[in-house]
């Protein structure tokens, strides 16, 4: 039997599945231009990327926030597995952050102006962490507390 989302998990889940699927949908479809900067920026903090064309590391990407982005938004998919996969996503973003020259003013973990885009996403890492924490019901309860805590 599947198990829906608790009631607390699924304003985090539709806010991030809905901006994370956006990003996906809209680089799939990105021109040359864009997939070379985007690729560009990417090797700047990952330099291992570079082995991957521009064109062929974006469509990955947008397949990487699609899958995420859904598996945010499906109903049917575990938080913990959501909260799983959001989490390895948000950090490569967060990652990127600590990076790449510039985002962060000097001995700093404090953004620039220009770091501003990207330490945003150290809030999604911040909501994959806590879906991580989500407990697994198995006997129907909501409250994983003791009896004595929820009245009985």
């Amino acid at each position: 039997m599947t198990q829906l989302p608790e009631p607390r998990d699924i304003a985090p889940r539709l806010a991030t599945g809905a901006f994370i699927l956006n990003s996906g949908l809209t680089l799939w479809r990105a021109d040359e231009e864009t997939a070379a900067s985007v690729h560009g920026t990417a090797t700047t903090a990952y330099p291992f990327l570079s082995a991957l064309p521009a064109e062929q590391f974006t469509r990955l990407l947008a397949a990487a926030e699609i899958a995420v982005g859904g598996a945010l938004l499906a109903p049917f998919v575990p938080t913990r597995l959501a909260g799983a996969a959001l989490t390895g996503f948000a950090g490569g973003l967060v990652g990127l952050y600590l990076r790449l020259p510039g985002m962060r003013r000097p001995g700093s973990l404090r953004p620039t102006q220009s770091g501003l885009p990207l330490a945003k996403d150290v809030w999604m890492l911040g909501i994959g962490i806590g879906f991580l924490g989500a407990r697994r019901r198995t006997d129907g309860r909501r409250c994983p507390c003791p009896g004595f805590l929820r009245g009985r």
